[in-house]
């Protein structure tokens, strides 16, 4: 069974030695996806983090021959609970009618003080 990696061109690939995410036979694993634009900057909005997080793993997952409807679980990670409904109404918008398993964390802080939410999802690709 083969491996095949997508790549998203973060600096944090090659130093700490990840794929964006990686599939393996019909599973896909994408790794924690922070909410940075190609220009490295970050809206402050936890909204449009949330989606900006959600655009890049599902791209990841798309390049890797996934959708959404693939999905089997997600996980949130927020510095601030406050922003919970927020960011779970994002979710909601993306994967309302798939409803994947689901966790949300409040982490005492990510890697970038500018990011509120880190996400990442595990897929079962269809036959």
């Amino acid at each position: 069974m083969g491996r095949q990696q997508a790549r998203s061109g973060s600096p944090y690939e090659a130093s700490i030695g990840f794929s964006r995410a990686l599939r393996v036979g019909d599973l896909v694993a994408v790794s924690g996806t922070a909410p940075v634009w190609p220009d490295g900057s970050v809206d402050p909005d936890p909204a449009v983090q949330a989606r900006r997080c959600w655009e890049i793993a599902l791209a990841a997952l798309a390049e890797l021959g996934g959708t959404p409807a693939d999905v089997v679980r997600t996980r949130q990670l927020l510095v601030d609970r406050a922003d919970a409904d927020a960011v779970g109404a994002v979710h909601g918008e993306v994967f309302g009618d798939v409803r994947p398993a689901s966790t949300m964390v409040v982490v005492a802080g990510l890697l970038d003080p500018r990011w509120k939410v880190e996400i990442e999802l595990d897929a079962v690709l269809a036959d």
